[in-house]
């Protein structure tokens, strides 16, 4: 029942016009981390056209799962009064992207700047792993937040 509410509620003009800024975001943010971490000419010349194809529709799953995330958990808040443990998961999985994904020298010398510093291997098709563990965060934190809203009860109390 909740559950159901709450993909209602993504019916809505708020949490639509709220989905496309999210998706548009997301879309944006993983074409940038694909790009940083190696051009889509690059990755054609070296591992082919089909790893090219695969991790355009893996940007574009990973985007439209990360936005129906982020506004299920914005639903949840507002059928529950609270937000979700894994609500944060989408922006992790962006975070472990950029993390992975980056060229070397920006990861190596992000992590000097903090007080972490060793060596990082060469990512295998370039990085495409990675963005495999990243897909599977996402889809735990869905998995979380809709656990959560059917398993949860009103914000009001009796």
């Amino acid at each position: 029942m909740m559950v159901k509410l709450a993909f209602d509620l993504l019916k809505t003009k708020k949490y639509v016009i709220q989905g496309m800024i999210f998706l548009l975001l997301f879309l944006f943010i993983y074409f940038i981390v694909d790009y940083l971490n190696m051009s889509y000419e690059a990755m054609a010349n070296q591992f082919g056209t089909y790893l090219v194809v695969i991790n355009i529709f893996m940007n574009v799953i990973m985007a439209i799962l990360s936005t129906l995330l982020m506004n299920l958990s914005t639903a949840m808040v507002e059928i529950k009064g609270r937000e979700s443990k894994a609500s944060n998961l989408g922006f992790v999985s962006v975070l472990f992207g950029i993390l992975t994904y980056g060229c070397t020298s920006c990861v190596i010398a992000f992590f000097a700047a903090i007080g972490i510093s060793f060596s990082v291997i060469a990512l295998p098709l370039a990085g495409f792993p990675y963005k495999i563990m990243s897909l599977v965060l996402i889809v735990i934190g869905l998995g979380i937040v809709i656990r959560q809203i059917h398993s949860g009860v009103c914000k009001i109390k009796l």
